[in-house]
């Protein structure tokens, strides 16, 4: 039997929806309800998640603009008009950023959907009832509604879902949050560097007893994590469960994207081999100031000037950026942390200090005995 013969790559997908791996689309009552529910919520939630919301414009001779227009103020506030087809793929990626996009059921469809139990609009729901396959909770518009009988009918299942009153907002808040799971947090280890300054692999350096990426993943898993060292393509690990770097030359910055292409639905710890002082210590604090909110969360030290891309926890939602600066033909992590919305923690220098060089390497062995 001939194999059927496929034209795409075998790559794993991110969880997506029509515009995002987490979306709530709102049916069963008027846009002007829907919208200002949604803006209370974005209010109520900001300080836990980065919300954005889907609409259709009433305007009926609103016309694409020939020339697209950014109006850029300076409290981040962008006025944009511009001619743009809808496309869950582009969609995906432009909001690619968001935890939680909220969508106006009115006009469009998401993969999770929240009901209005408005008794003027149960006809319009019986209506579109096959749309309404994944419903996560209930609003009521007045008191002592009941679930309509069609969605029972449709879903037995949904008699267990809560009803929220529409002036409810503190519990209907709650109730999305909670369900907003943060992404796996998995371990990386980078082996795969030449170690040209060093003249030796910095990752087989002995600091602590034990080859350095070994100490690394012992660190990781000793945290819970799920831990992958990086390597080259024809490098060989044994010992560790390993991600082979598929972006040839692109030194760190290909490492987090070869992770991301393996599981790009997964966060990363992403740890360097040359950090001899790096402890269990400043690592359940990076993991405990973890902010998913933000694409990354990020050390800094006390005197430097920027973030340490290799101490980093990387957010899904980072893959993407990485890309599109990929595409700009940039590859430095460090200048997508310097330029994106990031959690920085602040350690002393000495922490987070490096070592490239046989002399380094020599000083930093003396001066670890001598802490011992």
């Amino acid at each position: 039997m001939s194999k059927k013969h496929s034209k795409h790559a075998k790559l794993t997908l991110r969880d997506g929806g029509e515009f995002a791996p987490n979306e709530l689309s709102f049916v069963g009552a008027k846009c002007d309800v829907i919208t200002n529910l949604v803006a209370q919520l974005a209010e109520l939630l900001k300080e836990k998640i980065k919300m954005g919301y889907v609409d259709a414009s009433h305007n009926k001779a609103l016309e694409a603009p020939v020339l697209d227009v950014y109006t850029y103020h300076a409290s981040s506030n962008t006025t944009i008009s511009a001619s743009v087809e809808k496309s869950k793929f582009n969609d995906r990626i432009r909001f690619s950023e968001y935890d939680l996009v909220c969508v106006n059921g009115n006009h469009f469809s998401a993969k999770k959907q929240v009901v209005f139990l408005d008794p003027e609009k149960e006809n319009s729901i019986a209506k579109r009832i096959d749309q309404l396959d994944d419903v996560q909770f209930f609003i009521a518009t007045e008191e002592h509604v009941d679930i309509f009988d069609c969605l029972l009918d449709a879903y037995p299942a949904y008699i267990d879902l809560p009803v929220y009153s529409i002036q409810s907002l503190d519990w209907i808040a709650l109730h999305i949050n909670s369900q907003l799971e943060i992404a796996n947090l998995n371990g990386l280890v980078l082996v795969g560097g030449k170690s040209t300054r060093m003249g030796a692999d910095k990752s087989q350096l002995a600091y602590h007893n034990m080859p350095q990426s070994d100490y690394a993943v012992q660190l990781l898993e000793s945290l819970g994590l799920d831990t992958f060292v990086s390597v080259r393509a024809g490098q060989e690990i044994e010992k560790h469960k390993s991600i082979t770097d598929a972006f040839v030359g692109l030194g760190p910055f290909g490492a987090i994207c070869s992770a991301f292409m393996k599981n790009p639905n997964e966060a990363y710890l992403v740890l360097a081999t040359d950090l001899p002082y790096i402890s269990e210590e400043l690592l359940t604090l990076l993991i405990s100031k973890r902010n998913s909110k933000k694409i990354a969360t990020a050390i800094k030290g006390k005197a430097a000037k920027f973030m340490e891309p290799l101490i980093t926890i990387w957010e899904p939602k980072a893959y993407p950026i990485l890309l599109s600066y990929l595409a700009q033909g940039y590859s430095c992590p460090r200048k997508i942390l310097i330029n994106s919305d990031v959690e920085i923690i602040e350690v002393e220098d000495a922490l987070i200090r490096n070592v490239n060089t046989p002399e380094e390497f020599e000083n930093v062995k003396k001066e670890l005995k001598r802490l011992n």
